[in-house]
């Protein structure tokens, strides 16, 4: 009981100041690029830390519980031996977690924006006008503990790898953090070409955030567009 404490613990830790090192070093560049942008934010983004904060904990135990299992037990099907399946296994499950998580991510948010589960849960989210980038972790606990989930649990049942494993999260960190700026980091060409037309950055998540109802995706604008919910791009 101790060790899988410790390991919940540890993990805490990690997201935390994961979120604190991702969110401070991009409102650091916020201020280098767009300077007096989040000014008379202070007050918001407290708050988002602070919620940010709690949502690290409740992140945390079920991180600290998988990576018991895994080092203790070997519970999970995440490997560290890239021998261990063949190598092209390894892009396709980053791919396949992406496009799990996206769903998942897709589905959830739109049934939070039901009036009366938004009043009770989601608000707190949509109380950053405008987000800024400490406010991609800003949950209430219900909708930390919905969101953090997925992953702890895929890895019981889609084999890995370690490595992979760490770029879905580091991916799931700089996009939540990115698309919540308040502003377009991201190369015109980019938002506009092509990958655009498939991936989500800022411009078109920010207008989830002036409308509400559209733009519901993560990392990729399929289910919107598949569902009618893509309503384009914002100009943050």
């Amino acid at each position: 009981m101790e060790s899988v404490l410790a390991s919940a613990l540890a993990m805490t830790v990690i997201v935390a100041v994961r979120y604190l090192a991702t969110s401070g070093l991009f409102a650091w560049l916020t201020r280098r690029v767009r300077p007096g942008h989040y000014r008379g934010l202070e007050a918001q983004i407290r708050s988002e830390i602070g919620w940010s904060l709690a949502t690290a904990a409740i992140y945390g135990v079920p991180a600290g519980i998988v990576a018991w299992g895994w080092q203790q037990h070997g519970w999970t099907r995440i490997y560290s031996d890239p021998q261990a399946l063949p190598l092209w296994w390894m892009p396709l499950s980053l791919l396949l977690y992406l496009f799990i998580h996206d769903t998942w991510f897709y589905w959830t948010h739109r049934w939070m924006h039901r009036p009366a589960v938004f009043r009770h849960i989601h608000a707190i989210h949509h109380a950053s006008r405008p987000p800024t980038a400490w406010a991609a972790m800003n949950f209430h606990p219900a909708e930390a503990a919905i969101v953090s989930l997925l992953i702890p649990v895929l890895v019981f049942f889609i084999p890995i790898h370690i490595a992979v494993l760490g770029l879905v999260l580091l991916i799931m960190t700089v996009m939540g953090v990115t698309n919540h700026m308040g502003w377009e980091m991201f190369p015109r060409r980019l938002v506009h070409g092509a990958a655009g037309q498939w991936l989500i950055t800022a411009s078109h998540h920010h207008r989830h955030h002036e409308q509400y109802r559209c733009n519901y995706g993560l990392y990729f604008r399929f289910w919107d567009r598949l569902c009618g919910t893509d309503k384009g791009l914002s100009k943050p």
